[in-house]
């Protein structure tokens, strides 16, 4: 996770300085800088694009975490199928104890339970599941919270734009100075711009990363109760 997030703040340096370089060699490149990043959007507008960069590394982040080989990967699952089958249980706890996916976090849960009964490793199965999904969707959830408040902070720059834009008409009585007041419309128009570029992926990502991860913990547990029928007491059912 941390290499993504390097590979991603390295990539917007270097976006960052070619724009520079050309913002200081073209005249062309120097209008587009000054109307999409500064002064065009304003402090306002700097802020989301660092959202925007920080929002992509979260969305990364996410797709290679919630993913089906490090939430319920079908090679453990064989593996441990194999362990019960020779009963082999102590080794069992000890794959468990040291892979860190999903589902052997529960069974090393449930394992460790073993001694007090069948009931007692339903519950620590069930109780981990909820543990680690929760805490898969805490992490996630920021996706969501900036997927709310970049749109605000867009229509804060929206509206500052637009009362500045007036206090310019005011100040010039009634017949502003046209790149003054082009000027205080642009930060209206960019920051509104920059506000929808962060929030769309972002609540996109966060829509399905979310039911990727309730689906995944699902077969989860379905795969957890499978594996752990095996410690089931004769004639009780599922």
């Amino acid at each position: 996770m941390r290499r993504i997030h390097r590979m991603l703040w390295t990539a917007g340096l270097v976006v960052a300085v070619a724009g520079r370089t050309a913002w200081a060699a073209d005249g062309e490149a120097r209008t587009m800088f000054e109307q999409f990043i500064w002064p065009g959007g304003g402090l306002i507008g700097l802020l989301l694009i660092v959202m925007n960069v920080v929002t992509w590394a979260l969305i990364a982040e996410a797709f290679l975490a919630v993913r089906r080989d490090t939430i319920c990967p079908p090679p453990v699952r064989r593996e441990i199928a194999d362990l019960f089958a020779r009963k082999a249980y102590r080794e069992a706890i000890e794959v468990t104890a040291v892979e860190g996916s999903f589902l052997a976090y529960v069974l090393h849960t449930a394992l460790t339970e073993a001694a007090h009964g069948y009931a007692a490793m339903e519950r620590a199965a069930a109780e981990a599941v909820e543990q680690r999904t929760t805490q898969l969707l805490r992490k996630v959830e920021v996706l969501n919270i900036i997927g709310n408040v970049a749109p605000m902070l867009g229509l804060m720059g929206t509206v500052l734009g637009m009362i500045l834009a007036f206090n310019a008409i005011v100040a010039a009585g009634g017949v502003p100075d046209a790149p003054a007041l082009a000027d205080s419309i642009g930060i209206a128009l960019v920051t509104t711009f920059w506000g929808l570029v962060v929030a769309v992926p972002a609540l996109a990502a966060y829509s399905v990363v979310r039911n990727r991860i309730d689906a995944l913990a699902a077969e989860t547990t379905v795969a957890a109760d499978e594996l752990l029928s095996t410690f089931r007491p004769a004639g009780k059912t599922a």
